[in-house]
C-alpha cells in the first residue's frame, strides 16, 4: 500500500518500488505513440531518410524524458511545476517547423526553435500573470486549429499522396476501428494503450500485405547517444523565430490548462509561480530541442487523464516515466524501427490523434459563454482565418517569406486573430455613449398630468 505522512499531498505520496515502476511504464505507454508521431510526420514532410528520422525519434524521446523529470522533480525554485505531469513533443510545432524548413532550410528550423525557447524563458513569468487574455475562446480556437491543420498531413502519410487503394483504405479503417473498439470496451491499461495496440496490430497486418521494410533496422546500433546539431550549425531567420514564438505561446496555453487540471485532480494549489516554473520548463525544452534536433514539449493531456482515472498522483511515478524515456532514447535500433513503420499505419494512428486534438479544442469552445457578447464573432473569425491557408495553400505566395511563414500557418493565423479580437472586444476601453436627449412630453392620466 502507498505510504505517506499525514500532511502530504497525493503528489508526494510514496509507493512501493514495483508500483512506481509499473505506473511509470503505464505513463510511457499512454504517451509514446503521440510523442513519436511528431518526428515521423515532420521527417516525412521534409523527405528525410529513415535513418535520419530514427535519430529524430531518439532525440525526441531524450528531450521528453529530461523535461518530464524537470516538470515532476523541479530544479530548485527556477524550473518545473513539481506536478505529476508528463511532457512530450507538441503537435503545435509541426506545421510551422515544416514551413520554416521548406522556406529557409532545416538548420533554420532548429535556430528558430532555440530563439523561441529563449523567448519562452523570458516571458514565462509575465505570461503566468496574464491568463485573462487567453480565455476559453482563444485557447479553444487555437487547439481546434492545431488538430484541423494536421489532419491533411495524416491523410497524406496514410496514402502517400496517392489516390486511396482498396487495400490501404481497408487497413487504415481497420486500425482506427481497433483503437475505437478498445477505447469503448476495454478497461485499464488496455484502454489507455488503445492507440499503441492498434499501431502494433496494424503493423503486423501491413507486414502480411508486404507493406513493411525493416531492412535498415539490423544495421542500427543497440546503444547510442543522440547527437547535438545533427544537421549542422543552426540559422536564425526573424520570421521563423516569430512564428515559433507564437507556437510557444500556444504551448504555454496548453500547458497552463493541463497544470490547472492536474491541480484540481490532486487538490494542489496551482499558483502563478508554479505555473511560471512549468512554463519555463517548456521554454527550456525548446532550447534543448534546438540543440539536439528534437521538438518543443508540452504537457500531455492523456497523462493528465491517466492520473485522474487511476488516482495515482505520486511525482516519483512520473520521474520513473521520464527515466524510461531517456533509456529508450539511447537505443538507436528502436528509433530505426519506429521510423520504418509503414506510412498507412502511422498516418491512420496520426489521423485519430489529430482528430482528437481538434475535438479537445471543440470541447474547450463548448465552455465559452456566447450570450450577449462578441465571443461567437471572435471564435468564428479566428477559425476562418486559420482555415484560409488550409483551403488555399498558395494564397500568400506573392507576399514576402516572413508573411508566408507567419500567416501561411493556420495555427499562427488563428491565434493572432483570436488574441487581437479578444483584446479589442473585451479589454480595450469602450467609448462612452452620450446620453440621449429627450424632449419633455406630457401624458395624461385619469387623475393628473405627468411630465416626462
Amino acid at each position: 500500500m502507498p505510504t505517506t505522512s499525514p500532511t502530504a499531498g497525493p503528489e508526494q505520496r510514496r509507493l512501493r518500488g514495483w508500483q512506481t515502476a509499473v505506473f511509470g511504464a503505464q505513463h510511457v505507454l499512454v504517451m509514446y505513440t503521440g510523442c513519436v508521431a511528431v518526428p515521423l510526420v515532420f521527417g516525412a514532410a521534409m523527405d528525410l531518410d529513415k535513418r535520419t528520422i530514427g535519430l529524430l525519434v531518439n532525440a525526441d524521446l531524450l528531450i521528453a524524458g529530461i523535461v518530464t523529470i524537470i516538470q515532476a522533480a523541479g530544479v530548485g525554485k527556477v524550473l518545473g511545476a513539481k506536478l505529476p505531469v508528463v511532457a512530450g513533443a507538441s503537435f503545435t510545432a509541426v506545421t510551422p517547423m515544416i514551413m520554416i524548413g521548406q522556406e529557409y532550410g532545416i538548420n533554420a528550423v532548429y535556430g528558430s526553435m532555440i530563439g523561441a525557447g529563449v523567448f519562452g524563458l523570458l516571458v514565462a513569468v509575465p505570461f503566468s500573470k496574464l491568463l485573462k487574455y487567453f480565455p476559453p475562446a482563444v485557447r479553444g480556437a487555437a487547439v481546434t486549429m492545431i488538430g484541423l491543420s494536421l489532419i491533411g498531413k495524416a491523410v497524406s502519410m496514410t496514402f502517400d499522396d496517392q489516390p486511396a487503394s482498396g487495400s490501404h483504405l481497408a487497413l487504415a479503417l481497420g486500425i482506427i476501428l481497433v483503437a475505437v473498439a478498445l477505447m469503448r470496451y476495454a478497461r485499464g491499461i488496455l484502454r489507455q494503450a488503445a492507440v499503441l495496440i492498434a499501431l502494433v496490430l496494424g503493423t503486423a497486418v501491413a507486414a502480411l500485405m508486404s507493406l513493411t521494410d525493416f531492412s535498415g533496422v539490423g544495421d542500427a546500433a543497440w546503444f547510442g547517444i543522440p547527437q547535438p546539431f545533427l544537421f549542422g550549425a543552426p540559422t536564425f531567420p526573424a520570421a521563423g523565430i516569430i512564428s515559433m514564438s507564437i507556437v510557444m505561446l500556444v504551448i504555454f496555453i496548453e500547458s497552463t490548462a493541463y497544470m490547472m487540471a492536474i491541480g484540481e485532480t490532486t487538490g494542489t494549489d496551482v499558483t502563478p509561480k508554479r505555473i511560471a516554473r512549468g512554463l519555463a520548463a517548456d521554454g527550456t525544452s525548446a532550447v534543448l530541442a534546438g540543440l539536439w534536433t528534437s521538438f518543443p514539449d508540452t504537457i500531455f493531456a492523456q497523462n493528465v487523464s491517466l492520473v485522474r482515472i487511476t488516482q495515482v498522483a505520486a511525482r516519483s511515478v512520473v520521474v520513473v516515466a521520464g527515466g524510461l524515456l531517456i533509456v529508450l532514447a539511447l537505443i538507436p535500433k528502436l528509433g530505426e524501427t519506429i521510423a520504418s513503420l509503414p506510412g498507412v499505419v502511422i498516418g491512420s494512428v496520426s489521423l485519430l490523434m489529430f482528430a482528437t486534438v481538434a475535438g479537445t479544442g471543440i470541447s474547450t469552445l463548448a465552455q465559452v459563454d456566447y450570450r450577449d457578447n462578441d465571443n461567437l464573432l471572435i471564435v468564428s473569425l479566428a477559425l476562418g482565418a486559420g482555415m484560409i491557408p488550409i483551403v488555399s495553400s498558395d494564397i500568400y505566395s506573392q507576399f514576402p517569406s516572413e508573411v508566408q511563414i507567419i500567416f501561411g500557418n493556420a495555427i499562427s493565423s488563428a491565434v493572432i486573430t483570436a488574441f487581437v479580437l479578444n483584446l479589442f472586444f473585451h479589454h480595450l476601453p469602450r467609448r462612452r455613449r452620450r446620453p440621449e436627449k429627450h424632449s419633455p412630453t406630457t401624458t395624461t392620466t385619469p387623475d393628473k398630468e405627468v411630465t416626462v
